[in-house]
């Protein structure tokens, strides 16, 4: 059993390390870029409703805050889920 989740690990180490090589020089953009160039595209006088409140200095300060969310509502759910879990399981009283 042990050995099987040194496996994984390993594996999930690979998936996490090698597209870093394969795309070298690529850039990363997200989905909010790519639907701004095409609305701009589709319709070049749109103005948008509003600005954003807070605009990071660097796509990598943006992606590291977008990763912390992430990591912070995963968190929330799992500690849920857990919480829930342990409240079916302890006798009830």
């Amino acid at each position: 059993m042990k050995s099987n989740n040194w496996l994984l690990i390993v594996l999930i180490a690979i998936l996490m390390i090698v597209p870093l090589f394969v795309a070298q020089g690529a850039e990363f953009g997200g989905a909010d870029g790519e639907a701004e160039v095409a609305i701009t595209e589709i319709q070049p006088d749109y103005t948008p409703w509003f600005a954003p409140v807070f605009e990071p200095p660097s796509g990598e300060i943006e992606s590291a805050l977008f990763a912390a969310q992430a990591a912070a509502g995963a968190a929330f759910i799992a500690y849920y889920f857990g919480y829930k879990q342990g409240q079916r399981r302890s006798p009830q009283s």
